[in-house]
């Protein structure tokens, strides 16, 4: 006899789907459990009906990767946050980019490198990367690709390659753009977007100088300086979540 619970997280984490686990570890219903999907759909198991904010609060945490205890009037809930695997675009092959695919293929991320210059897009510069792409970002990008678990970083200052690549992640709502660049590089680039028609929101986006700030001397420090600031971004971006339960513990 098959576990509709099991058979349910399954069905998500082999699909690379989000969903959440909710559990109530105390109060009505202790002990009854629910799988929802990421819209919020209940896809096996039952809470009590009284437990109903249950649902808002779990896509609320879903969007923020946050896994929790809440206590709400009836009960005690543990929410289990099921997430995709981000993926990390790399937009130039330089040395940067080996060491910051070899560390985010560390963490979880899979990582797609894409360079127009073959030479420098090979298995043997880059044997950690799951995708290697050829081309120039009309060529390899696919706007619909970029989505709120894609984290992107541009690593090229080749303004051929980088100007076509900021009409197509932009406007996309990705996680994470850095790009590569001194502060006179990154005020540049800020002023020939917005004079292109890019609005100031869309444009704030881009974390350039990309990395947090540790004084990296070496590309591994500065991969280690961008991987810092991209898993602040997944987890503590925006505001807090809006939620009905109180948060009691991690």
């Amino acid at each position: 006899m098959t576990d509709p619970i099991l058979d349910a997280v399954t069905q998500l984490t082999e699909g690379d789907k989000r969903g959440a686990v909710v559990t109530v570890i105390a109060g009505e219903g202790e002990g009854s459990k629910a799988v929802f999907d990421g819209s919020g759909t209940v896809i096996a198991g039952a809470l009590p009906a009284a437990l109903a904010s249950v649902r808002k609060d779990a896509v609320a945490l879903m969007a923020r990767e946050q896994s929790v205890t809440l206590g709400y009037p009836e009960a005690e809930v543990f929410f289990e946050v099921l997430s995709p695997r981000p993926r990390l675009f790399v937009f130039g092959a330089v040395h940067i980019a080996q060491e910051l695919v070899q560390h985010a293929g560390l963490l979880g991320f899979r990582t797609v490198v894409a360079d127009p210059r073959p030479a420098f897009v090979t298995k043997e510069r880059f044997p950690d990367a799951d995708e290697l792409r050829v081309g120039w970002p009309g060529e390899v990008c696919d706007p619909s690709s970029f989505d709120e678990q894609t984290f992107v970083v541009v690593l090229t200052h080749d303004r051929r390659f980088e100007d076509p690549l900021w009409p197509i992640v932009l406007p996309s709502p990705a996680r994470y753009l850095g790009a590569m660049g001194s502060a006179k590089t990154t005020a540049a680039r800020r002023r020939r977007l917005l004079e292109s028609g890019f609005v100031e929101e869309q444009v704030d986006r881009i974390h350039g100088p990309i990395g947090i700030d540790i004084g990296s001397q070496t590309a591994g420090e500065t991969a280690i300086a961008i991987l810092a600031e991209m898993i602040s971004e997944r987890y503590l971006h925006g505001e807090p979540a809006d939620l009905t339960g109180l948060p009691l513990r991690a």
